[in-house]
């Protein structure tokens, strides 16, 4: 089934190896901490206590306590649900923003790769001209002509990502094309629809997933620097980014209004960057040896020391 869906890079390893595990110490932390975020802030509406934007002034800037785990913010919102809620928005955002990038880069990738010529000319020079602004900067004047709202934060930035990932997936078709089971799939007679995307994009597709995973860390990072400077989710609604901003001008009074999500942020950019590092450890055949190597190779070394005391 994994061969079938991923080519020649299938996404499980024998036990037997010492090199190449995918869970780690660090990487079995991190994928831990991903998965509470994930379980915490999509079943946010069960396990908040109280509605996110429901406000009770008389408990305005609560501290911490067993009614409010987090505290209250400046409207006397439980800051705990606000968390939640607001990590929602933010996963939600981050997988939108990388799912424009890859529906629209990947197959740009592919194409530019495996044709080459005008098409690949006018496709590399067009992400050339996107890659030339500061991608925030280039975020900001999207978002500012379509509209200050979450839709349009995430359609910016999945733009603003396409061609950092067609020029990945055009230096692995590069590579790909080039090999012998390319050549036979032409002398066989096969597509070239079909070459692109069911022989030569499987084998592709544990480098992109790599790069993928990295890319919704830095879609959190920016989608919150978006929302800080009033350009994403816009208020009332929750969010990490927004509730940095929010809780900027109480640092002196309640600073965990600020702490708190940037913390949150913090930790979740780490634990995926740690779990797409050990990925692309496990997934590049280079850090794998090979399964019973060092088995030989141990009964070699002891083979040529029973010689050399013999």
């Amino acid at each position: 089934m994994f061969s079938a869906i991923f080519g020649h890079a299938p996404l499980y390893r024998s036990r037997k190896r010492k090199t190449g595990r995918l869970f780690t110490p660090a990487v079995a932390v991190s994928f831990a901490v991903l998965l509470i975020l994930i379980f915490t802030c999509f079943f946010a509406s069960v396990l908040a206590p109280y509605n996110p934007n429901a406000q009770d002034l008389y408990n305005r800037l609560a501290t911490p306590s067993a009614r409010h785990l987090f505290g209250t913010d400046q409207n006397g919102r439980d800051l705990f649900s606000r968390i939640l809620y607001g990590g929602r928005t933010a996963l939600t955002s981050a997988l939108g923003v990388v799912a424009i990038s890859m529906i629209i880069g990947v197959p740009l990738g592919l194409v530019s790769g495996y044709k080459g010529g005008r098409a690949d000319t006018f496709i590399m020079r067009c992400c050339d001209v996107l890659l030339s602004f500061p991608s925030l900067l280039l975020a900001f004047v999207l978002v500012a002509g379509l509209g200050r709202n979450t839709f349009n934060a995430v359609l910016a930035l999945g733009i603003v990502y396409v061609p950092m990932l067609t020029r990945l997936t055009r230096s692995l078709t590069l590579v790909e094309k080039n090999k012998v089971y390319v050549s036979a799939c032409i002398s066989l007679g096969y597509s070239e629809r079909r070459i692109i995307f069911r022989h030569i994009l499987p084998n592709c597709i544990s480098t992109i997933l790599v790069q993928i995973t990295l890319d919704i860390a830095y879609a959190i990072l920016d989608l919150a620097s978006l929302s800080f400077l009033g350009l994403g989710t816009q208020p009332p609604q929750a969010d990490w980014g927004a509730m940095l901003d929010e809780g900027r001008a109480f640092l002196l009074i309640n600073p965990l209004l600020s702490l708190i999500p940037g913390f949150v942020i913090v930790v979740t950019v780490v634990a995926l960057n740690i779990f797409s590092d050990g990925l692309h450890q496990y997934l590049d055949p280079a850090q794998t040896a090979l399964p019973g190597f060092r088995k030989y190779e141990r009964k070699y070394l002891k083979k040529k020391e029973v010689e050399t005391d013999g």
